[in-house]
């Protein structure tokens, strides 16, 4: 069921892209006059408005909680928030509900989260515009606005739902914890960024012994990874025209990342619940 939700999960995402991106389709605007003759508007039944893609999204929500309830019994949903798991089962609708928006919500959360690590990055063009679509203004924040976002978002969504999450698992908790808990997964939603920084560098790795061509999408892994790579030129990682600089990054950032999270879990583990 797990493979399920996460395909469900992608289809959601995919709409919720579509609706972003709808606005910026140049055959949706006025099309100039010189133009009239080889493209003809689409008649209005013909057109899908942006607030058809939210519709259809919140009905593949809902129906994927009706399937749950009804046809999949006995079963456990759980949400990952990295450092805790809250479950939901399925012989209940109201949790199924709650379950499937979630579920929606957290890959939402990871894609942008994602996103807003490559709009640090600032990789050229045109496939950054595939980053910029779907951010909108915040592409053009300042820097250490979109480092911190990740944080307060994170950290303010567990805050409200902790409520919800605490009365459907009967597990009161003080404000003082919960403030805390926030923080801590506020935190850990910086781990997020360990994949695509590592996808980006294992690329990279293989595009330096294999040439795929001079594509937009391999300058943009390659100029990106030397960014990530920066902090290590100052080393003598060089040995003749072999380059370790992108194995030693993929390393640390995977030791780091694995210190960081373990790190994160005892202090989870530590708060009195």
């Amino acid at each position: 069921m797990a493979i399920v939700d996460f395909i469900l999960n992608l289809g959601g995402l995919l709409l919720w892209l579509n609706w972003r991106s709808l606005r910026f389709d140049p055959l949706a605007k006025r099309t100039p006059a010189t133009l009239m003759g080889t493209l003809r508007p689409a008649s209005p039944r013909q057109k899908i408005r942006r607030g058809h893609l939210l519709v259809f999204l919140a009905v593949l929500l809902f129906l994927r909680a009706v399937v749950y309830r009804w046809l999949v019994p006995f079963w456990t949903g759980q949400l990952d928030w990295l450092l805790t798991a809250p479950t939901f089962r399925s012989d209940g609708f109201g949790q199924m509900l709650i379950f499937s928006f979630l579920s929606f919500g957290l890959t939402l959360g990871f894609f942008y989260v994602v996103l807003l690590f490559l709009s640090l990055l600032s990789g050229p063009e045109p496939v950054h515009s595939l980053v910029k679509i779907p951010l909108g203004r915040v592409d053009g924040w300042p820097r250490w606005a979109k480092i911190l976002l990740p944080f307060w978002v994170t950290a303010l969504a567990w805050l409200l739902l902790s409520w919800p999450l605490g009365w459907m698992q009967n597990l009161p908790a003080s404000m003082t914890l919960r403030i805390e808990q926030s923080v801590a997964i506020g935190l850990a939603s910086y781990l997020v960024w360990k994949f695509p920084a590592g996808l980006l560098l294992g690329l990279h790795l293989l595009n330096s012994y294999i040439y795929f061509g001079k594509h937009p999408f391999w300058k943009y892994v390659n100029m990106t990874a030397q960014k990530l790579l920066a902090p290590l030129k100052k080393f003598p990682l060089h040995a003749g025209k072999v380059d370790f600089a992108p194995v030693v990054a993929l390393g640390l950032l995977f030791l780091t990342a694995e210190f960081a999270g373990r790190g994160l879990a005892f202090l989870y583990a530590r708060l009195p619940f």
